[in-house]
């Protein structure tokens, strides 16, 4: 089992000198009035700051900046050993998604060490993608609001993500990262629209954070290892998911994490794993999910080796082997939506392994909900009502 506390100790530390450049964006030609284009400069206060021989500062002031395209940070060729982007301001997309829906990525870091972005507000104006989308038309995927690529010691602090084309913030293959008291915020119909997306990353914590959107409040890919999540408010979305996973034969596993005093509201499910029916060497093990509070949420506690999204073009047998094992959930408690408040739909070939329930009280309509067990196959515990323990 996950030791609970592995990431309380990991710090991620800076090691600023004591003289400190600074840049505003505003002297370096940004108009603030969200209808002029400032990527140029953006990028050539970035530039300056990487440039730099000392730890780096960028200011962004209150007011409006239109960002109108896709726009890479690379800190492949940076001198500066920090850089801190202080957003007092609304960075903005423009209104057509046509602009970036086709770029993967809005706003993009991409290997960059000890950065830090702090404050302020991304609005990526994505309401018009999701109405294309709902409507059956030919639409662009849409763009990731923040991605950070292939970076490590990244803090993410007091940002605001709002209305994102798709996943608001994005870490992927990245080390050492802290988001802390951040808000997401987007329609609870809004396709697509993870809060955070994890994948290929280690050594990640998410701290004291709002999401409310269309999709999974924090999403939990592929390749990721000691996570850490801890006092998140979730609501409306899909809740906390472990996955998917599965969708490939060769695909790294999913190991050492902590979801801990979360709250979910009105959400389709609480804390979830999910895997596809496909053949595979991918896992999920050494996972804990303790204090959580659940409020009319449809489905508290959930794994499905079956998942397969709108029940279309799902994989046909019972090919199902991505292994998932050592998960504990601890005092669970709250209320359900429906009356069977946990579902474990495990894989004939690859059956659950070291499922364990602690005080687990979880009520539906004033009475104990009931659980759901098939394939769990070392599972352990007491649960009120009727169990499948």
């Amino acid at each position: 089992m996950v030791i609970k506390h592995i990431l309380v100790l990991l710090c991620i530390i800076f090691h600023h000198s004591s003289s400190m450049v600074t840049y505003n964006v505003v002297n370096l030609g940004a108009i603030n009035n969200g209808q002029v284009d400032t990527k140029d400069a953006f990028l050539k206060a970035w530039n300056l700051a990487c440039a730099a021989t000392s730890p780096a500062i960028i200011n962004v002031p209150t007011g409006n900046y239109l960002i109108a395209s896709a726009v890479l940070f690379s800190g492949q060729t940076c001198n500066s050993n920090a850089i801190t982007f202080n957003i007092y301001g609304t960075l903005v997309a423009p209104s057509s998604y046509n602009a970036i829906g086709s770029d993967g990525v809005w706003i993009k870091f991409q290997r960059v060490n000890n950065l830090t972005i702090t404050g302020g507000t991304l609005d990526a104006q994505g309401a018009t993608l999701w109405a294309c989308k709902s409507s059956g038309k030919t639409c662009p995927s849409g763009a990731t609001t923040l991605g950070i690529y292939h970076s490590q010691n990244v803090v993410i602090s007091n940002l605001s993500s709002l209305n994102s084309q798709m996943f608001h913030i994005m870490l992927y293959a990245s080390t050492n990262v802290k988001v802390q008291g951040v808000s997401v915020l987007a329609s609870a119909q809004s396709p697509n629209t993870d809060g955070i997306h994890l994948q290929l990353s280690t050594n990640v914590i998410i701290l004291s954070s709002k999401i409310s959107t269309g999709d999974d409040c924090i999403s939990i890919g592929p390749g990721n290892s000691n996570i850490w999540i801890e006092n998140v408010a979730c609501g409306p979305g899909h809740g906390i998911s472990i996955g998917s996973l599965g969708s490939a034969l060769e695909e790294a596993g999913v190991q050492n994490v902590t979801v801990k005093t979360a709250t979910f509201t009105g959400t389709q499910n609480g804390v979830r794993i999910k895997t596809w029916a496909k053949p595979s060497n991918g896992f999920v093990k050494d996972v804990v999910f303790e204090q959580v509070t659940m409020v009319n949420v449809k489905n508290p506690i959930i794994i499905d080796q079956y998942y397969c999204p709108g029940s279309k073009n799902c994989p046909k047998g019972e090919v199902a082997e991505v292994k998932i094992s050592n998960v504990l959930y601890d005092d669970i408690h709250g209320t359900s939506a429906t009356q069977v408040a946990v579902k474990l739909n495990c894989s004939t070939i690859s059956p659950c392994s070291g499922i364990s329930f602690e005080n687990i009280n979880l009520v539906y309509k004033g009475q104990p909900a009931i659980s759901s067990c098939t394939n769990a196959a070392t599972a352990s515990g007491s649960l009120q009502s009727t169990s499948c323990m």
